[in-house]
């Protein structure tokens, strides 16, 4: 990312969960907030999408790893949750989609141009600013996630449910991993969905790595290249060492079994995992 511009990558997203809106009806992921947030903007993500069908296989990973994340969120408000965490939350609408609820908060966590470019969208867009959400500052290359968050009303000795979608292919290996560190320590506890690439050299199919070469051009030349691939097992071995107990990775075919049975299945995709400690 550019500095001082909002990041190109998390509006790429907000268009592919916008397109899904129009393009399959929301049939996986719905979000009726998706096309507001974008403003002018959805137009051309939208006519993008319809100009470009080799995307679609990325847009729908984008809608299954959100549908994915909001399911998880929602069983752990359910089951008492009131903290929940966004990390790098772009232009994510979940925190505007909630009902009141006694105690909850959610903290939206990514660099300030792109909250301040968020917050221009939802004033245009007239969505409120619910008064549980706070906008937290904070770098993933630097500094502690947790001092961040508890130095605006985190309350750590509470469990937290976190989404971290999007993220972690643009950062470095440590910085992935010093974050998960930071979550798997939190004393009251913590579950976690994010999602990751394997290595390049894992895909088998022509297509898809043609693909994913035209991707990484396109990331790159926006400022925000992939940094970091992750080999499944490894990634669960290192979890377990941080302290997560319960795992469940999904892969774009078990993504697919869940959330589009019987459909063709096509392109490049990554995993979505939740992690959890005691």
């Amino acid at each position: 990312m550019r500095q001082g511009e909002a990041s190109r990558t998390a509006l790429g997203a907000a268009g592919h969960r916008a397109a899904h809106q129009v393009l399959e009806g929301g049939r996986i992921f719905a979000d009726h907030l998706a096309l507001a947030i974008l403003g002018d903007d959805a137009a051309e993500a939208i006519a993008t999408a319809r100009e470009r069908p080799e995307r679609r296989p990325l847009r729908l990973f984008v809608a299954m790893r959100s549908r994915f994340a909001e399911d998880a969120a929602r069983r752990a408000i359910d089951l008492g949750s009131r903290q929940i965490v966004a990390l790098g939350a772009g232009l994510d609408t979940f925190a505007y989609r909630l009902k009141p609820l006694e105690g909850l908060r959610v903290f939206e966590v990514d660099l300030p141009s792109t909250q301040l470019d968020k917050r221009r969208r939802l004033a245009w867009a007239q969505v409120g600013e619910p008064p549980w959400v706070a906008y937290i500052n904070h770098d993933f290359q630097r500094g502690s996630l947790t001092a961040a968050l508890l130095a605006d009303g985190f309350d750590n000795a509470r469990r937290a449910f976190v989404f971290w979608l999007g993220v972690t292919p643009y950062l470095t290996e440590d910085a992935v991993f010093a974050t998960l560190g930071e979550l798997a320590r939190l004393p009251g506890g913590a579950e976690v969905v994010f999602d990751y690439a394997n290595p390049p050299d894992s895909i088998a199919d022509a297509a898809a790595r043609h693909y994913f070469r035209e991707m990484s051009a396109r990331v790159a030349s926006a400022g925000e290249p992939f940094r970091c691939f992750l080999d499944t097992g490894a990634l669960h071995w290192r979890a377990r060492r941080l302290g997560f107990v319960e795992i469940e990775d999904l892969d774009r075919a078990a993504l697919a079994n869940r959330y589009m049975p019987g459909a063709k299945r096509s392109g490049a995709g990554g995993h979505v995992a939740r992690m959890a400690t005691p």
